[in-house]
């Protein structure tokens, strides 16, 4: 089935390198690579780590001193000049852009539904479906956040399923862990295989000989993402007591994205595992089985509103968001309006260059942030039909509540994209990578293969710009090793897939609609915690089958 690039629901595009890969390969090999240029060229990470982690700053700080580190760097050490400097920051602008029109737009779609008390609505109807909170958790921070990404892309899933994982009664904290960790394995089928079609592209390789790999790998990386929701959601006991749905549901999501891919459907490959999963998990949970499982919990009252017409915003958004990516003649005329800019080439004294090429391009009506925005206004004006709105100036209030979460966002990833755009435009980016794959034997080379994919996906906040940035090294590296390539390929963007939602950058879209911005510090600690266990988990799986 032939793809139509979505421009809804897709996450940005990083400077694509355009030029011939010997010439960029070459580029950055002009820097002599010894431990001192490697660690110099990780530093910018190393310091967001840092102060994130270690000393629990907020995004907006780290991610300015992780971007003044980056910014020193590139015209001090990897050659880089003002000129290249300007392109990277306004490249930087358009892609952060890209990205803010969603987080702002994804925060007024939140406000809408929780200033009409349909958040709250879903919080005290979903234990009528069923009252085991874990099995609530993987229907919603599993099964749906992976339905978003099927149609979605950055920061989306999360930025719409945290604030309903809050109105169940969960912490923010939780909220924005769980809803983050639960798509983790639907990121690369994700956005109509948006991911996946950019890894096909850099590499030259067709679909059909990546899709197995890259879906196999995934399709297990998906029962590791739902013991990890279970596990946050209520401890050993609940992860123990889902295992049956678990599984069930696992292998549905997983065998169903492996089959739709595998026959040349990659765009719907997310998006069909996770409707199979929410058929087998509605199905388990109202069975005997899923209700002998469940542990009693207080009785709710049943809400005095429609439950359909509470689900009504989120229908819409995915009736939406499938109409602009499917039919072709829709979406054309809503890219109709594009806000794009020329860069000119630059390069670095070193010789790493950058081509000539448009920076990324912003659909104003077809773009993610506008879907989002259609479906809220919508959502509103059949809200405020209906009466569901207490005061009469809601529509002031919401956005007064939009532009008080919105703000540190803002700022926060301005600085983390034009930090990965600096160093992507001097070569850092390529030097961490060829400081792992060139000090590595052929059989342990395939162990870390995922790690530098959740890498560039952690770095860039994108899977799509990991297996960009880093796909064609990583399938030089496996001709050059004899390791077989699809396989290597698979771990790249599996490890990115899995990556990418541990990237601060997403980490705080999801912070600032559940009312932690500012504090995504300790989010993150926690994350990166749990989050490098799948990657761990896809690392090992490559590693054997590398070698099998």
């Amino acid at each position: 089935m032939p793809s139509r690039k979505s421009r809804a629901f897709t996450c940005a595009a990083p400077p694509s390198p355009s030029a011939p890969l010997d010439a960029l390969i070459q580029g950055s090999r002009r820097v002599e690579l010894t431990p001192l240029t490697w660690l110099l060229a990780l530093l910018p990470v190393l310091v967001l780590l840092l102060l994130m982690v270690g000393m629990g700053w907020g995004g907006s700080r780290a991610g300015l001193a992780g971007f003044f580190t980056a910014l020193l760097l590139a015209l001090t050490v990897f050659g880089g000049d003002a000129l290249l400097a300007a392109v990277a920051i306004g490249k930087s602008v358009f892609l952060a852009a890209d990205v803010l029109y969603i987080v702002w737009m994804a925060l007024f779609f939140y406000n809408v539904t929780n200033e009409a008390g349909t958040v709250a609505m879903l919080g005290h109807s979903l234990p009528r479906l069923t009252p085991d909170r874990a099995a609530q958790s993987l229907l919603i921070s599993w099964v749906f956040v992976s339905l978003l990404q099927g149609v979605g892309g950055f920061g989306v899933p999360v930025a719409v399923v945290a604030p309903l994982l809050v109105g169940l009664g969960y912490s923010a904290t939780q909220a924005v862990i769980m809803a983050s960790l639960g798509h983790g394995w639907a990121v690369t089928f994700g956005s109509l295989g948006t991911s996946f079609v950019a890894l096909t592209a850099v590499t030259g390789l067709p679909g059909e000989v990546l899709a197995h790999d890259s879906a196999l790998v995934l399709g297990l990386a998906c029962l590791i993402s739902g013991a990890l929701v279970a596990y946050v959601s209520a401890g050993w006991a609940g992860l123990l007591r889902s295992l049956p749905m678990l599984l069930l549901v696992g292998a549905g999501m997983g065998l169903t994205q492996w089959f739709v891919a595998t026959r040349g459907l990659w765009t719907l490959g997310s998006t069909s595992g996770a409707l199979a999963g929410a058929v087998v998990g509605v199905a388990y949970v109202l069975s005997p089985l899923g209700r002998a499982k469940a542990k009693a919990a207080p009785a709710e009252h049943a809400p005095s509103r429609s439950l359909v017409l509470a689900l009504a915003a989120y229908i819409i958004l995915l009736a939406l968001a499938f109409s602009v990516n499917l039919i072709a003649p829709l979406g054309d005329l809503l890219d109709t309006v594009m806000l794009q800019l020329h860069f000119p080439a630059v390069a670095t004294t070193h010789g790493w260059e950058v081509p000539a090429e448009s920076g990324r391009g912003i659909s104003l009506f077809g773009h993610a942030g506008a879907i989002l925005f259609y479906a809220g206004l919508v959502a509103f004006l059949l809200y405020k039909r209906a009466n569901y709105f207490e005061r009469d100036d809601a529509w002031q209030v919401i956005w007064r509540k939009v532009s008080k979460s919105a703000l540190k966002s803002t700022v926060s990833i301005l600085a983390l994209v034009a930090m990965a755009a600096l160093m992507t435009h001097t070569g850092m980016t390529q030097i961490i990578a060829r400081g792992i794959s060139e000090t590595v034997s052929a059989q342990v080379y395939p162990l870390f293969a995922p790690f530098i994919g959740a890498l560039g996906a952690f770095m860039t906040g994108s899977n799509t710009n990991s297996n960009v940035v880093f796909g064609a090294l990583q399938q030089e590296t496996a001709l050059l090793l004899g390791l077989t390539v699809p396989i290597v390929l698979a771990g790249q963007t599996a490890g990115a897939s899995l990556g990418s939602v541990l990237a601060p950058a997403k980490i705080i879209v999801g912070c600032s609609t559940v009312g932690l911005g500012g504090e995504e510090g300790p989010v993150i600690r926690r994350m990166l915690l749990l989050g490098l266990i799948p990657v761990v988990f896809v690392a090992l799986i490559t590693l054997l089958r590398a070698n099998g």
